[in-house]
């Protein structure tokens, strides 16, 4: 296996966010378990050395205390960290990988870290504190997830993917990058809808060659989405096409983060209006 790759966190973790690392640790009913030997053992496969043994103490504090006598050597949290995100800590039960590193990030991202494990290789990169704050990407706060929008389970997860793999992109400045991920969001919103609502929308187009335009005209004469996702969904329409290098270059400014604010307003907007629509729906 590769070695993963890492950033090095340059700052002590706060107290705060160790107290949140050894409750993750030493796992809860929520987490994955680890008994006090265990603890240590964990610590010891991080990479740790001269751990001690385990005395009887109640799991979490004993994991507090280590964790905060190795606080300033930023060396040892990071080895901690990327070992929550190894999957070879979860032969067993694969599927908790994810939620640890979900509940790692959850306080992690308050450091400016967040922790990854593309292709398995754990690693620690980089990110705006600002992503804690689902208001930062605009004043229409995301309220469903794409499991309320979407009947097909398979494609409700890549779509959610995408929508992830958008806030990755924004964590790490690339902001073209997250906007063309958000209108092949929309758009892979938009087509499922209407395939799984009224097919005749399609009219004369397949599922393949229909354009976004027509998906985001459609939506809204049948009144799925408000007069104000529509009209602004067609802008984001045209930085999504900045896929294309020579689309990018005809215009007069490279979008920002400023831009990409706007855009993630556009398609929560959109996407809470096709939920609030969903015949579904209790009234």
């Amino acid at each position: 296996m590769n070695q993963p790759q890492t950033r090095q966190l340059d700052v002590a973790l706060d107290e705060n966010t160790l107290e949140e690392l050894a409750r993750v640790v030493a796992g809860d009913d929520d987490l994955y378990y680890r008994r006090g030997f265990e603890i240590a053992g964990f610590l010891k496969r991080a990479g740790w050395q001269e751990v001690p043994e385990y005395d009887g103490q109640y799991r979490r504090e004993w994991a507090t205390e280590l964790l905060m006598e190795r606080r300033d050597r930023s060396g040892e949290m990071e080895k901690v960290l990327l070992r929550l995100a190894d999957p070879r800590e979860y032969l067993e039960e694969p599927e908790l990988l994810a939620e640890v590193v979900a509940a790692v990030n959850t306080f992690l991202i308050h450091e400016g870290y967040r922790l990854e494990n593309p292709g398995g290789s754990p690693r620690l990169v980089p990110c705006d504190p600002a992503l804690a704050h689902p208001t930062h990407y605009g004043a229409a706060e995301l309220k469903v997830a794409m499991t309320d929008l979407i009947a097909d389970e398979a494609m409700a997860r890549l779509l959610q993917w995408r929508l992830d793999e958008a806030r990755t992109c924004y964590a790490n400045g690339a902001h073209v990058a997250a906007i063309i991920m958000l209108g092949s969001l929309m758009e892979g919103v938009l087509l499922r809808t209407v395939v799984e609502r009224d097919r005749s929308l399609l009219g004369r187009d397949s599922e393949d060659s229909i354009t976004l335009d027509k998906l985001i005209k459609a939506c809204h004469r049948v009144g799925w989405i408000g007069a104000d996702a529509e009209k602004f969904s067609h802008e984001l329409r045209k930085y999504r096409n900045f896929v294309h290098p020579k689309a990018e270059a005809r215009e007069s400014h490279r979008p920002d983060r400023d831009t990409l604010s706007i855009c993630w307003q556009v398609v929560n907007a959109a996407l809470n209006d096709l939920a609030d629509t969903h015949p579904g729906r209790a009234c």
